[in-house]
């Protein structure tokens, strides 16, 4: 079977976490919890008949006091670029962590992921800003782990995009 490392990278707090547990358990918390260094998980995906075993590599959210330990990243097939739409600011911090990654690792898979979709009404990111990441070629998927909306997709277009490269 087919094994490929996958990470989950964004700042701190934007449901990275919840994001997997939804994916991997079919569980959602109200209960913050903080990553600290990594967590592991694993979920075998189904593309056209070939399964194929993700390992999922859970990294700590980055922030102005955490940056992103680029070891952590060594082996990835692909990652999720993990938004917190409620939070513009975690917008600015996956443009410098893509640029960082691109710069350190060429072009690795990855798909934007547009958290926390439950709650649109509290959004901080225009539409426009996110049609222009797609207008650029980004996958953009909207996602929320609460409800487990987007959650399932976002997993399958990154293990194609891996698949396709």
């Amino acid at each position: 079977m087919i094994q490929k490392k996958i990470c989950m990278v964004g700042a701190f707090a934007t449901g990275k976490t919840s994001l997997v547990a939804r994916f991997v358990y079919s569980l959602f918390s109200e209960k913050y919890q903080t990553t600290v260094g990594v967590k592991i998980d694993k979920k075998i995906v189904n593309l056209s008949e070939n399964p194929i075993n993700l390992i999922i590599w859970d990294i700590y959210g980055e922030d102005e006091l955490q940056k992103l330990q680029m070891s952590y990243m060594r082996g990835c097939s692909g990652y999720l670029l993990v938004v917190d739409g409620t939070r513009k600011n975690t917008l600015e911090t996956a443009y410098s962590l893509q640029n960082s990654l691109e710069a350190n690792f060429g072009q690795i898979p990855f798909v934007l992921v547009m958290n926390k979709w439950d709650i649109t009404d509290e959004w901080e990111i225009e539409a426009a800003e996110i049609n222009s990441l797609i207008t650029k070629g980004w996958n953009v998927v909207e996602t929320s782990a609460k409800t487990g909306i987007g959650v399932e997709e976002v997993f399958q277009i990154l293990a194609q995009k891996i698949m396709e490269t």
